[in-house]
């Protein structure tokens, strides 16, 4: 019989921005995270040929992609349209996005807060990704772009729009 899991919040393993909840070690199906999000972070449309991502937000705002657009995609994915004419979406707490295998996606936090979400990813494992980036980005010097784009295709994170830091636009 095996025991389910009870976290307290802000519990589990740090990796990058995001808070490791469930991974591989006790699911096979998916990998689960609280990620922060900050102002101006935007990961770059991108997507995975066997994944499936479920995005919900829990605090702050984010623009989320979660389309193929009608035209080539280039530039600045926060442009984009889909086929039937559906822009990107600005969504709240609440918000709820949920991706298919092979899908384009994305976030960015257009807010000067940072945002928070829950992150699902099947199968599990992702957090494997992120510990190797973080060993590879903790290695001194600049990061080799090759070795990260190696790194990412053999998670199966294939990039359309580069990972950025936009300027946080202040309100006033």
């Amino acid at each position: 019989m095996t025991d389910g899991l009870l976290l307290p919040p802000g519990a589990g393993r740090r990796l990058q921005t995001m808070t490791l909840k469930v991974g591989a070690e006790r699911s096979s199906v998916w990998s689960t995270f609280e990620a922060e999000v900050p102002p101006g972070f935007d990961v770059g449309a991108h997507w995975h040929g066997q994944a499936e991502e479920v995005f919900f937000v829990l605090e702050g705002e984010l623009d989320l992609l979660a389309f193929h657009p009608k035209d080539q995609p280039n530039g600045d994915w926060r442009a984009w349209e889909s086929a039937d004419g559906t822009p990107v979406f600005r969504g709240g707490p609440g918000s709820f996005m949920h991706v298919p295998a092979g899908c384009p996606h994305a976030f960015f936090n257009p807010g000067t807060e940072t945002a928070k979400m829950l992150f699902l990813v099947s199968p599990s494992g992702h957090e494997v990704y992120l510990q190797e980036l973080t060993d590879l980005l903790r290695s001194g010097g600049a990061p080799d772009p090759a070795e990260i784009a190696a790194l990412r295709e053999r998670h199966d994170i294939h990039q359309l729009t580069p990972l950025t830091n936009h300027p946080v636009a202040h309100h006033h």
